[in-house]
């Protein structure tokens, strides 16, 4: 009887070795992920490095010690800086969530003359950065610190103020995706059941839009905290800078040599309230950055 077993068939990618089909796509993920951890490892070095310079500092420190982080811990102005970069960017993220929000809810839920083209020049103004306003803010800012200094230069409310000009765009219509998936039934039924367009918006709307609000707070509060351009220009008095400030200012110039071991310790240190908020919303994370991305 004649033996009717075929040979299996290898086709297209499936031939020759495993590292020509897949192996060589695992040497490019390492080679990626050394890439991408070597400033990281380089930065944590320079921490623990009790030397604290920039020519001394290498990937494998000989020597572990906390004298940096104690150093610049020791300064009152870092303090302050750290103060007053968790403050600005805690108010700057919620004031941007809630902005964003309301511009979100005008624009999925109601028809208005002018809707499109006010979504279009939200997303056509990100296309500019803000800093190429700068000559102009500065100005307008020089006249508000005459008339009203407390919303001047060199104060929290200032540079908030001056964020919430950047609050929606981006923000408005990542949040407008994410309330055009919920059913517009739920509004008619709260508003049959007697309730107001704010009523809805509070008690019906937001509670479902959870995970986006988590999302963009997240977002805003990474982007304020880590903003130097226009921090810099409006922030020059010692104890009113943020943390970006003023440890550019511990390496400018000829002191770059000699405070870079405190200044890796502190962007070590600026990461914390960033990674405590990612955890603290961790669970809306996935779902907000998804869901918001189904309908435009």
């Amino acid at each position: 009887m004649a033996d009717t077993t075929t040979t299996p068939v290898v086709l297209g990618s499936a031939q020759g070795s495993w590292f020509a089909r897949v192996g060589w796509r695992h040497l490019v993920a390492i080679a990626a992920v050394l890439f991408s951890l070597f400033p990281i490892v380089f930065v944590v070095s320079a921490a623990f490095n009790p030397l604290g310079t920039l020519s001394s500092t290498s990937l494998v420190p000989t020597r572990l010690s906390t004298e940096n982080f104690s150093n610049l811990l020791t300064r009152t102005e870092f303090r302050s800086w750290f103060l007053n970069s968790v403050v600005i960017a805690v108010v700057s993220a919620f004031a941007a969530v809630f902005l964003s929000a309301l511009a979100a809810y005008a624009f999925s839920r109601y028809r208005f003359k002018g809707r499109r083209p006010g979504l279009m020049f939200l997303l056509l103004v990100q296309m500019f950065p803000q800093f190429l306003a700068i000559v102009t803010i500065y100005i307008m800012f020089t006249t508000i610190t005459e008339l009203y200094p407390r919303i001047g230069f060199n104060t929290y409310w200032g540079l908030i103020l001056l964020y919430m000009g950047g609050a929606l765009g981006a923000n408005t219509w990542l949040m407008k995706g994410f309330f055009d998936t919920i059913p517009k039934d739920l509004d008619e039924s709260a508003k049959v059941d007697g309730a107001t367009h704010t009523q809805v918006f509070f008690g019906v709307i937001l509670p479902l839009v959870t995970p986006i609000l988590a999302v963009t707070g997240l977002l805003s509060f990474i982007q304020t905290i880590n903003e130097f351009l226009m921090a810099n220009v409006f922030l020059t008095a010692q104890d009113a800078k943020t943390l970006a400030v003023g440890l550019f200012g511990l390496v400018q110039g000829d002191r770059a040599n000699t405070n870079f071991g405190m200044f890796a310790a502190g962007t070590l240190l600026t990461a914390i309230p960033t990674v405590v908020l990612f955890y603290t919303l961790q669970r809306y994370i996935v779902g907000g950055l998804t869901a918001g991305a189904v309908k435009g």
